[in-house]
């Protein structure tokens, strides 16, 4: 087996993702799943993870688990309602219950972190989410990443609430998956 590593807030955003992926997975709370042990796997690619299976290309990670992942775990886990209503917002033509798991959760992830930690710029955030979508996602995942936090962040940056319903005329329109 192979040995890279993740580094601080890469790590804890990965971790955090796997979370959120495994809460929804298995009809767990995050809570529930922060408090076991975790084991948890995506696909290795543009991401160095802490171990690879070489039979199945698979990157393994097993818990503790970062604080700040642990933070945005449970922030994020807390708010899924309203993240998916804005989402549902920014994915024109795309329900959230239809995107694929990894998408939908990474995309509540980030719009978390962009909401709601300041420390962290927007442009970081969307870097970041992008490369996991590479890691994790499908081969579209990343285009469709950037383009719905790409729209979230204009309409950020334009000080629009996001914590009211926008109108659709002034949603940046993004249709990158491929269906």
């Amino acid at each position: 087996m192979s040995r890279s590593h993740l580094v601080g807030r890469t790590l804890a955003r990965s971790q955090a993702l796997q979370v959120l992926f495994q809460a929804e997975a298995t009809g767990r709370s995050v809570d529930d799943v922060l408090s076991g042990s975790y084991v948890l796997t995506g696909r290795s690619s543009g991401v160095s993870h802490v171990e690879t299976d070489e039979e199945d290309g698979l990157a393994v990670f097993a818990g503790p688990i970062d604080s700040f992942g642990e933070t945005l775990a449970r922030g994020t886990g807390a708010m899924i309602p309203e993240l998916d209503r804005i989402l549902s917002q920014f994915s024109e033509n795309w329900d959230v219950y239809r995107m694929p798991a990894v998408d939908r959760n990474l995309l509540r992830l980030a719009l978390y972190e962009l909401l709601y930690v300041d420390e962290v710029a927007i442009a970081v955030t969307i870097s970041e989410s992008v490369e996991l979508a590479k890691a994790y996602g499908t081969d579209e995942s990343s285009r469709f990443i950037n383009g719905v936090l790409g729209a979230i962040a204009t309409a950020i940056d334009e000080g629009k609430d996001l914590s009211h319903p926008v109108a659709s005329s002034e949603v940046p329109v993004t249709n990158e998956v491929g269906e």
